[in-house]
């Protein structure tokens, strides 16, 4: 996603600790939705 990339692009060029801090908080967030979102469709795929 172009959006992850661009997040990590930026976690690997900010030197603001708490930019990178929350950069960090935000990718996070990002995982935590796509995580959330495979084990939904994982579900509904059971019988």
């Amino acid at each position: 996603m172009a959006i992850d990339r661009f997040i990590l692009r930026k976690l690997d060029q900010c030197r603001e600790e708490s930019i990178r801090r929350n950069l960090l908080n935000l990718f996070l967030i990002r995982i935590e939705k796509a995580w959330y979102e495979e084990e939904t469709h994982r579900a509904a795929l059971l019988p």
